[in-house]
């Protein structure tokens, strides 16, 4: 047996090293395409303009695209439009009878939703797209022009190279949570917020250099930094445990069940899923000023949304609270678990099976959830305010950071459970457990 142990999950974990190895490739070849520029643009003009943006919408959104928006690379959109649509399908899913018939259908149903969805990220790219061109082409720096030669034929090339990135930065996220490790969209926005933390350690120490920032404020960032990463390692570990008790029952000459199980809620259900989701919503009002640059209500937008402003921590907390119930009541159904409980001939002592049942959980996750809700709020704008205090530009803010350690834990977890899965296979293959009444 002992031999059975050290050599068989060797060969699972050969699988395993493969999914890893293809997702890190898939990645590379994001990274790659992240440095690949489109044709009539000022780089150096348009990457000096950005070194000014940190504290607004702007220089959050080339974070999360990893440097593509201020390279105006082909990847420069990100996954900001795949995940607009999917916020949009999974609402119309609630809304719509079609759309709620087809999510219930099972797999062939969210295959279907799932193509609703591809079709609208190439609607909203070709939106997204044909209006970064029309502010990009009026719009200059420093005296300099950042398109130096425009017009419709390079609007409607730099529409359709965006869209085209942006389909296939879809197509990676897609191949890497089928075949790789982790879930790819939160991956790939992972390996953007890290590919820009080298250049965040430089400006800080250029910072320190020029006696632009002092010890005392370095000190207080990194407190900063190492409370967001325990608070989220901490409440990301949580979770109620609501006892289960399975009734016994006589099966002929056999008795089953009798026995004590626990059902986890965890705190934060949603994962990283709502600041995500909130921080593709707050690209809107960019868009929508990138209409007409120079109109009042551009002018009003750039002032108000940019972090550290009053009204744009306000609705990006209540966003992060929206969506974490929203998305909570969609991967935790409480009337089903009530269900499949009475079915299975289980239930939470103290409560009656059924409808009470599902009160009960109801009530629970609703608490959980706030709970979860206020945190991740919490952890995304309070990095915000203390650098509005200190007057500086916090990039890697909270945001950033809970997307990176939340990731990082969630992807650690699906390669504990390969590990597990696969050291069971090995087990059952060598023959370790057999079946009563077979001999070796």
């Amino acid at each position: 047996m002992a031999q059975t142990i050290s050599k068989l999950p060797e060969g699972g974990l050969n699988h395993l090293q493969k999914r890893i190895l293809f997702t890190l490739g898939f990645l590379a070849i994001y990274r790659i395409g992240v440095h690949v520029p489109l044709p009539g643009v000022d780089t150096e003009a348009l990457a000096e303009f950005f070194k000014t943006q940190g504290a607004n919408l702007f220089g959050m959104f080339n974070m999360f695209s990893g440097g593509a928006l201020e390279r105006f690379s082909v990847c420069a959109l990100g996954v900001m439009p795949y995940i607009s649509s999917s916020i949009i399908a999974q609402l119309l899913t609630v809304v719509v009878p079609h759309l709620e018939a087809l999510s219930k259908e099972g797999e062939a149903g969210r295959k279907k939703i799932t193509q609703y969805t591809r079709y609208g990220t190439v609607a909203l790219s070709l939106i997204q797209g044909m209006m970064l061109a029309n502010s990009l082409e009026g719009a200059s720096f420093a005296g300099a022009h950042l398109v130096p030669t425009g017009g419709i034929g390079w609007k409607i090339f730099t529409a359709v190279s965006l869209t085209a990135g942006t389909a296939f930065i879809m197509w990676i996220g897609e191949r890497i949570t089928e075949k790789g490790v982790g879930n790819g969209i939160s991956l790939i926005i992972f390996s953007g917020i890290v590919a820009g933390l080298p250049r965040i350690l430089g400006n800080t120490y250029s910072q320190y250099s020029n006696a632009q920032m002092d010890l005392i404020t370095i000190l207080v960032i990194l407190a900063v930094v190492l409370f967001v990463v325990a608070g989220v390692v901490f409440i990301e570990q949580g979770a109620r445990q609501i006892p289960v008790q399975y009734a016994k029952r006589q099966v002929g000459r056999k008795v089953y069940g009798g026995q004590t199980s626990h059902l986890p809620v965890r705190v934060n259900s949603s994962g990283v899923i709502p600041p995500i989701f909130a921080s593709s919503l707050l690209q809107f009002p960019v868009t929508i000023a990138a209409v007409s640059p120079d109109s009042q209500m551009a002018i009003f937008i750039n002032k108000v949304f940019y972090p550290g402003g009053w009204l744009y921590l306000l609705t990006y907390a209540v966003m992060i609270i929206f969506f974490a119930f929203f998305y909570t009541s969609i991967v935790f159904k409480a009337d089903d678990v009530a269900e499949n409980l009475k079915k299975h001939g289980g239930f939470i002592p103290g409560i009656r099976p059924g409808a009470r049942t599902a009160e009960y959980l109801h009530k629970v996750l609703s608490r959980l959830t706030l709970t979860g809700g206020l945190y991740l709020a919490a952890i995304c704008i309070l990095p915000t305010i203390l650098a509005a205090q200190f007057h500086v530009q916090f990039y890697f803010g909270g945001t950033s950071l809970l997307i990176v350690v939340g990731v990082a834990l969630e992807t650690f977890r699906q390669i504990d459970a390969h590990r597990q899965s696969l050291r069971y296979d090995a087990f059952l293959k060598a023959g370790t457990i057999r079946p009563r009444g077979v001999r070796t």
